[in-house]
């Protein structure tokens, strides 16, 4: 490369550093799903029919590296735009330019795969073959690196490119050889599906001459080409004027009018469906033992697994749906809120009003995935079961709010989706384990899990200590955000004080000097 590429990749390597959701990404994802999650999810896959064991927990490295490596290259691409526009306007070669692009992408790929694999090794270590685990990775991370290049190139609003990037990562993760049957035609389009049987080391059964690693090399030279050939139709995009270029503007300004107002419906259908459907679905017909509360006494009883699998799913949506909401709700409306303090708005109807948006967030979240989960799913008490729900999307509701502040909105949403995750899918699961941890109890999922699996399984209600201390993570919630509220929304006439002024008294006298 020449030195001015040289120059344009440490330019651009430097402004990926200093995005604060690559740097969540680099440490919070390897963390969860290499380090706290690979176990859990090894025991998943045994139940759902997949091999289960060494192969998941070698999986969770290229599935780490490859979502850090979607990420990073997706805020490359988003972020690029203007800059690359001035400099193919300043004369810069284009090819120049997306060699540059290109080349900050593949060392992205190296950075994602270098946090995962230290991640694994210091986990498991890397097994008998570390050349297979290796090239795996790196092959899952050049995947993903194409669908954040196409996910950028697309969507310019980060809420919206990094949910897509999730709602894509989900279907391949859970979907794929490793938490289901390898031998499933459908599963076969997935990006990583080849990769992960190759990586794992899985019998698949696939014919043909090249095997799975000539199909996995396949999907990674394709990836590559995608993401080479979408850096290039960007840079051209930069050299277009006149009226063309003015209506590109227009209909993606009016795309992202749309998307800013409906991605949260869109999400009501399709993570229901992703979660509780798709889930049922890939169940394998076998029993699972659970450990349930009937008249005072503790006791493990066998259900039959496709039966109460997607009631067991549909908190991990609900909860999913409900951050994202008081998410949404309160960082929305923050600067309109300031506007209504300083204009004389009293906080408190302005916390209750706010607050009964959120609610209805959480119930509206709450009322899709129960009406998905009521087609493939029958509690024993339907009351309790949809009141526990209620009670864990009212709680993550007000979760989502308090995550606003310090993670902003991407980092919100990723926020959104690993807590839920590792609280309700794998630390409270009665499908992974007879009780929840110790350090379990502590979460807010713990209260009104063990109230939800008790009105899914069985015929009376047992679990009063739970629904309290459900309740009571639920005041405390309700406290911490209205302490939160009044910290950010200051009262019309404090504010009007700390600007030298005094309110006039009611009265109709004059100002106080």
């Amino acid at each position: 490369m020449t030195s001015t590429t040289v120059l344009l990749v440490r330019r651009f390597l430097t402004e990926a550093a200093r995005t604060p959701v690559n740097i969540l990404t680099l440490v919070l994802v390897p963390v969860v799903f290499v380090v706290v999650a690979a176990e859990p999810l090894a025991d998943a896959a045994e139940l759902l029919g997949g091999p289960g064991g060494p192969a998941v927990q070698t999986a969770t490295a290229g599935w780490a590296a490859g979502f850090i490596a979607a990420i990073g290259m997706y805020f490359q691409v988003r972020e690029a735009r203007a800059a690359d526009r001035r400099l193919v306007r300043a004369g810069l070669a284009p090819a120049r330019l997306v060699t540059a692009r290109t080349a900050t992408g593949l060392a992205l790929v190296l950075v994602a795969s270098a946090a995962a694999l230290t991640a694994l090794a210091a986990r498991t270590g890397w097994g008998d073959e570390p050349e297979r685990v290796l090239a795996g990775t790196l092959m899952y991370a050049v995947i993903y690196l194409a669908i954040g290049t196409l996910v950028g190139a697309l969507v310019a609003r980060p809420v919206n490119g990094t949910v897509l990037i999730l709602f894509v990562w989900i279907l391949d993760v859970f979907l794929g050889p490793v938490l289901g049957a390898a031998d499933r035609p459908a599963t076969r389009i997935l990006p990583t599906h080849f990769v992960t049987l190759w990586m794992a080391d899985l019998p698949s059964g696939h014919g043909g001459r090249i095997g799975d690693l000539g199909r996995a090399l396949l999907w990674a030279a394709a990836a590559l080409a995608t993401a080479w050939a979408t850096v290039t139709a960007t840079s051209r995009t930069a050299r277009r004027r006149g009226r063309s270029g003015q209506l590109a503007t227009g209909v993606r300004m009016g795309l992202r009018e749309v998307a800013r107002n409906r991605v949260l419906w869109a999400l009501l259908i399709a993570v229901p469906v992703v979660f509780v459907l798709l889930a049922v679905a890939t169940t394998p017909d076998e029993p699972t033992t659970i450990s349930v509360r009937e008249n005072g006494r503790t006791m493990m009883k066998e259900f039959w697994l496709p039966d109460v699998h997607g009631g067991t799913m549909a908190p991990i949506a609900i909860a999913s749906l409900a951050t994202l909401a008081g998410l949404f709700t309160l960082l929305d409306a923050r600067t309109g809120d300031r506007r209504l303090a300083l204009a004389g708005f009293r906080p408190l109807p302005l916390l209750t009003s706010r607050l009964i948006v959120i609610a209805l967030g959480a119930l509206v979240a709450t009322t899709a995935s129960l009406a998905v989960t009521a087609t493939v799913f029958d509690a024993r008490q339907w009351g309790w079961y949809a009141a526990a729900n209620a009670l864990i999307a009212l709680s993550y509701a007000l979760v989502g709010v308090l995550v606003g502040p310090l993670f902003g909105r991407v980092g919100g949403v990723l926020i959104a989706f690993l807590l839920p995750f590792v609280d309700l899918g794998i630390e409270q699961s009665p499908m992974l384990r007879p009780a929840p941890p110790a350090w379990a109890h502590a979460l807010p999922g713990y209260g009104p899990g063990r109230v939800l699996t008790d009105a899914a399984l069985t015929p009376g209600f047992d679990e009063t200590g739970s629904l309290l201390i459900a309740l009571a993570w639920l005041a405390g919630l309700v406290l911490a955000v209205t302490l939160l509220f009044r910290s950010t929304v200051r009262p019309a006439g404090a504010a009007r004080r700390a600007m030298g002024t005094q309110v006039p008294p009611a009265g109709g006298r004059g100002a106080a000097t």
